[in-house]
């Protein structure tokens, strides 16, 4: 493939909901201009973009996935983003590089959620967008249903550039309204005719709405526009596709176009309006800061300014290692540019440059501003770094990409693997940013984080086709707390005695819980006098009685919230030892069992933001999750619902929010403080907890 400027490239996504064709389409756009021999289908696990055995055993998109066509002596770099919500970073770094992308909406399905979410990454990303009608070959396909409901949607921003043309029952080709011509046939095979008869009223009233939305893009167009409203002259061809373009470009105008990826209708004509209509990286100005002195920074996407790139997106392979993909935002990429990370500050070499169709590599010399390449091992490169050229250095911002919301505990099937596990799950972190692994230290569990159930359970199978070792996936254990609730006074005696020096520690204790409720340490206070326990042995008795809240009487969970008084006590010349006081400490901490020892859960602070529809229901579930409601606000189109719930009733709360709410909710969790557990629930997590002693023992 030859060397494209900046001004003949087009970068776009294909985003969109689950399973409304959006890899279907990618690889009839690639079969119609020729980039690849036959088009393969999702179903088969014969498609270019879905190669990853995951992907390829469930016929869905789990990772982004590029592939560049020609078309009209211009390229297109397609790079196609999973639907499901689960894989919802996967779209973070495609759509931040890209300038455009194409939102696909089914002609049965009609609008839906992932379209929703890919119009709103598209407002946040500042990308131009054009919607694809697809699947119109399907019985019951309505695009003016669809239309109405896009329109309803967003409004007047939507401008319809094609009308199907349905003939018995069959999608046969497109009525196109900037040419005034009928496109009919499959793939390339295009024959142009007049605008049928069946659909000349409806290409009419979509001509209006077109040429509306065109002359509001650009002011001396509606000028104009309203001056032919009253009589003058109409706006000419030229001025239409001026401000179409412009407003494209800009985001006020969105078109619409339909097409069959099965049957290839419309395809060549997507082609077409793809090179005529989407923006080029040409000229786009990105703005970032200098690292050395923190000032604003510009890198116009040309071939003469200083060298920038991004990385927006990591493979891993345990084979051929780290594959980074990037798009080049300004100068030139070949064998001999220094790379400077700014992220690591770290310089690398780029060895062989690649371009990628899906899992296919050719590698190529040069690499021009605003196309997109791969590099391969380099170690320090990670999804959203800044590369440059380090005398003139430059830093883009970090992307943005969601949070984990769901978790599971990691436990190796075999012993002595749990190595190999980590060093897996390492190298699947790097491919997937929302992928997060941590270590508990109160429960002694790895717990891995994702977006959903659906995320983590492919990073347990990427686990062993990748990496050779399998894991169990379990709900994380709670790290509870106990404490008490009433005051006591306790003795502690040890005294052992076999031949030789004994062993003997007395110690008299007053607990009482904190005067602060807030107050979650342990303090230990010493009010000993007369020597009753000599002054070397209050540090082992207070030694001892800090090893021992960390297991407490009830469950074996961290005591908090304590005060320990030492204040009385007796000693043996010969027998006490440091050891004889912690034995004597530990016996006095077992009878907290009299204190009224309760346990206590960690309460979450909880914001969820949903549609209005939605209050009632987020407001009854979280009750039902013993929780309650601190109050709601208007956060944009959306309503943030503002609560506290225990951490133990939220573990599927990710999965749980999105089948009530279709996938239009979304929520962040904080840890609040802690709380007591109501005895229902206290007893159960007590003899749950007697069940594993007695397993382990």
């Amino acid at each position: 493939m030859k060397d494209y400027q900046a001004k003949n490239i087009r970068n776009l996504t294909i985003a969109g909901h689950g399973s409304v064709g959006k890899t279907t389409l990618a690889e009839a756009l690639l079969f119609t201009a020729g980039a690849i021999d036959r088009q393969g289908r999702v179903e088969d696990g014969q498609a270019t973009m879905d190669y990853d055995p995951e992907e390829t055993k469930r016929h869905i998109s789990i990772s982004a996935a590029m592939a560049p066509l020609e078309w009209k002596d211009k390229k297109v770099n397609l790079v196609d983003v999973p639907g499901y919500f689960d894989f919802a970073g996967e779209l973070v770094g495609p759509m931040t590089v890209c300038e455009g992308a194409l939102i696909t909406v089914g002609a049965v399905s009609g609008l839906d959620v992932g379209a929703e979410k890919a119009w709103a990454m598209c407002d946040k990303t500042h990308n131009a967008r054009m919607v694809v009608i697809t699947k119109m070959d399907q019985e019951n396909a309505n695009f003016d249903k669809v239309l109405d409901e896009l329109t309803g949607k967003y409004g007047a921003c939507l401008a319809p550039i094609e009308v199907p043309i349905v003939e018995n029952g069959k999608f046969t080709g497109v009525a196109c309204l900037l040419e005034k011509k009928a496109f009919m046939g499959e793939g390339k095979s295009l024959k142009a005719v007049d605008i049928p008869a069946s659909v000349q009223d409806e290409v009419e009233k979509c001509h209006e709405a077109l040429v509306e939305a065109a002359a509001g893009a650009d002011e001396e167009l509606e000028m104009k526009y309203l001056e032919w409203l009253d009589g003058g002259e109409e706006l000419t061809e030229e001025e239409v596709m001026f401000g179409l373009r412009k407003g494209i470009a800009d985001g006020t105008v969105v078109p619409v176009v339909c097409c069959s990826s099965t049957t290839r209708v419309g395809i060549a004509k997507l082609l077409d309006n793809i090179i005529d209509l989407m923006p080029s990286p040409a000229g786009k100005v990105l703005e970032g800061t200098n690292p050395k002195t923190g000032e604003a920074v510009e890198r116009v996407c040309a071939d003469d300014q200083p060298f920038s790139a991004r990385v927006f997106k990591t493979m891993a392979d345990p084979f051929v290692g780290k594959l980074s993909l990037l798009k080049v935002t300004s100068g030139t990429l070949d064998s001999s540019t220094q790379l400077y990370n700014v992220n690591a500050e770290k310089s690398e070499k780029p060895g062989n440059i690649y371009l990628l169709k899906g899992k296919q590599q050719s590698t190529t010399q040069k690499v021009c501003a605003g196309d997109l390449c791969a590099l391969a091992k380099l170690p320090s490169l990670a999804t959203g770094n800044t590369l440059c050229d380090q005398a003139n250095p430059v830093q883009f911002a970090d992307m943005d990409f969601p949070a984990p919301n769901i978790s599971k505990a990691v436990y190796a099937k075999k012993a002595g693997e749990e190595d190999k596990i980590f060093s897996g799950l390492n190298r699947l972190m790097e491919e997937d940013p929302t992928i997060k692994v941590e270590k508990n230290v109160e429960t002694a569990e790895s717990v891995l984080s994702g977006l959903g159930e659906m995320s983590i359970d492919v990073v347990a199978a990427k686990l062993a086709s990748k990496f050779k070792v399998e894991c169990d996936l379990r709900d994380p254990k709670i790290p509870y707390r106990e404490s008490i609730r009433k005051p006591i006074d306790v003795q502690g005696r040890h005294k052992k005695q076999s031949g030789g020096h004994g062993q003997f520690g007395d110690v008299k204790i007053r607990f009482r819980p904190n005067e602060d409720p807030n107050d979650t340490e342990f303090h230990f206070v010493d009010s000993v006098v007369g020597g009753t326990v000599p002054r070397q042995y209050i540090p082992a008795v207070e030694k001892g009685l800090i090893d021992n809240i960390k297991h407490g009487v009830l469950a074996g969970f961290p005591v908090v919230g304590l005060t320990a008084e030492l204040y009385d006590g007796g000693y043996h010349p010969v027998d006490s030892s440091e050891m004889a006081f912690k034995t004597a400490a530990r016996l006095a901490f077992k009878q907290l069992t009299t204190a009224s020892p309760v346990l206590l859960e960690p309460i979450y602070h909880v914001e969820v933001d949903v549609p209005d529809a939605n209050v009632g229901d987020i407001y009854g579930d979280i009750s039902k999750r013993r929780g309650r409601i601190l109050g709601s606000e208007k956060v944009g189109e959306l309503q943030r619902v503002i609560g506290e719930a225990p951490l133990s009733e939220m573990f599927k709360y990710a999965t749980d929010l999105r089948s009530m709410t279709q996938g239009r909710g979304s929520f962040t969790m904080k840890f609040e403080r802690y709380e007591e557990v109501p005895a229902n629930e206290a007893k159960k997590v007590i003899e749950a907890y007697k069940a594993e002693e007695e397993d382990d023992d």
